[in-house]
């Protein structure tokens, strides 16, 4: 009786501990159990594996094993992008798909998932035609240019159907109260699978090989298969109210001029937008910036990138531990905004100071700040879509934050080269953290008339 009673006790007392140290244990529900939380989010480790694929490992395979022009490469790993601005369209259909299974986010997964899985599939072929080595060289150069091009256009066409569709159908399981923690769960399993599938890439690519290359990127193209068919197992009820016939209420064009009459929608989308880009447009120079200005060594800057990512994980635990409590998101929001403005004032006083520990703190912070913001934004999309709109709320949202993302990055690039052109690169580098700092002033501009009163907002605290 004791021993039972000893276990019983042992039992509770780990029970109480998951939420207490696991920030999203709790995001669990008598309907949605952490185990199936858990395996829904296996589809955001196939997205942040496909993004480390696209602008990490395939990014340095080409410009520096394959020889491929770095204009070439840009062009390739850009295109994707011109896919974002259709998630709205691809989260409408979904809120409103029509099939015989009665399904409407399932089959949007499933056939994101079997595009990332043909692009991958071809892929690895058609960056050796376009790189001309070996016997590939007989083949015309516009074949491989043309066959890389499709790759990357059904990588990311893939990827962008997946993660708005998984998102929807995340929200649609969740009860409103679990919702902030739900969204820090996926974004953390994005991270997770960026970081993970970097280290192993990098270790599977260290002795590099056409033969290599074939087999890695066609086994992360099984492996998103695999982690998608599990994610989406039995995640999804059928419904009769879906069956072929059944009437769509408004086009896709109706829907978006009724989405865009809800209360602050363009103003909330420019906030995004503006906070977005004022948080990437450093994304490609960080390291650079330690190296050439800082005189770090190579493995020094490369931990920059995890401590941008532990930053990312803090500001996403913390978020979903406030927002459980009903904080608002927008205010939420704007705590990133205000704590991006002292990160980037450190990274900018990092130089004059030849402060290496200055540059990191920045590093962190920016993760951090950048974390509360994209936490904050979400679960604000989430919260004040209606459940027939769902789907285009969170298209709405990634489209823009993946658009601004993308256009950040490369304004980012533009202008460093652009003005250490004519003045020096301290100066290229600086001009474009004093812009992202301009920019989140403008982000709080935005975002000051969505906050909610403090007075009708329950205390933050833990």
């Amino acid at each position: 009786m004791n021993k039972s009673n000893a276990r019983s006790s042992l039992s509770q007392v780990l029970t109480s501990l998951g939420p207490r140290f696991l920030p999203f244990a709790d995001a669990a529900s008598e309907d949605l159990p952490l185990s199936r939380l858990l395996r829904l989010s296996l589809f955001q480790v196939s997205v942040g594996m496909a993004m480390v694929m696209l602008v990490g490992t395939l990014n340095r395979v080409m410009i520096v094993e394959l020889k491929v022009p770095a204009t070439l490469v840009s062009f390739m790993v850009a295109l994707p992008l011109l896919i974002a601005p259709l998630r709205a369209l691809i989260g409408f259909r979904s809120d409103n798909h029509r099939s015989q299974l009665g399904w409407r986010r399932v089959p949007y997964i499933w056939m994101g998932s079997l595009l990332q899985f043909g692009g991958f599939s071809i892929m690895p072929f058609a960056l050796l035609v376009l790189s001309g080595a070996g016997q590939a060289s007989q083949a015309p150069a516009w074949v491989g240019m043309l066959g890389a091009s499709v790759a990357f256009v059904l990588v990311g066409l893939g990827m962008h159907t997946v993660q708005t569709a998984g998102l929807a159908l995340a929200t649609d399981l969740a009860p409103p109260e679990s919702q902030p923690k739900v969204v820090g769960l996926m974004y953390v399993m994005q991270l997770v699978g960026m970081i993970g599938s970097a280290l192993m890439l990098g270790h599977l690519l260290r002795e590099y090989s056409p033969g290599q290359l074939i087999r890695v990127v066609q086994a992360v193209a099984v492996m998103t298969l695999v982690l998608n068919v599990i994610a989406l197992w039995k995640q999804e009820a059928r419904s009769r109210l879906r069956k072929p016939g059944t009437p769509i209420e408004h086009s896709f064009a109706q829907a978006w001029q009724l989405f865009c009459q809800g209360p602050h929608t363009v103003r909330r989308l420019l906030a995004v937008g503006l906070g977005t880009m004022a948080f990437t447009m450093e994304d490609v120079l960080l390291e650079p910036f330690g190296g050439e200005i800082l005189h770090m060594s190579v493995s020094s800057t490369t931990l920059l990138t995890a401590n941008l990512a532990f930053g990312g994980l803090m500001g996403f635990a913390w978020a979903s531990r406030v927002l459980s409590r009903g904080a608002d998101a927008y205010r939420m929001a704007s705590w990133g905004a205000w704590v991006g403005i002292p990160a980037f004032v450190a990274v900018l006083a990092s130089a004059p100071l030849a402060s290496p520990l200055l540059f990191a703190a920045g590093i962190f912070l920016i993760g951090l700040g950048g974390g509360l913001f994209a936490h904050g934004t979400l679960t604000s999309s989430m919260q004040l879509a209606p459940p027939e709109q769902v789907g285009l709320a969170m298209g709405a949202w990634g489209a823009v934050q993946a658009t601004a993302a993308g256009v950040g990055m490369a304004c980012g690039g533009l202008l460093r080269d652009g003005i250490a052109l004519v003045s020096s690169s301290v100066m290229g580098y600086s001009a474009v953290y004093l812009i992202e700092i301009v920019l989140l002033g403008l982000t709080l501009w935005a975002i000051s008339p969505l906050l909610r009163p403090l007075a009708t907002a329950p205390p933050p605290s833990a």
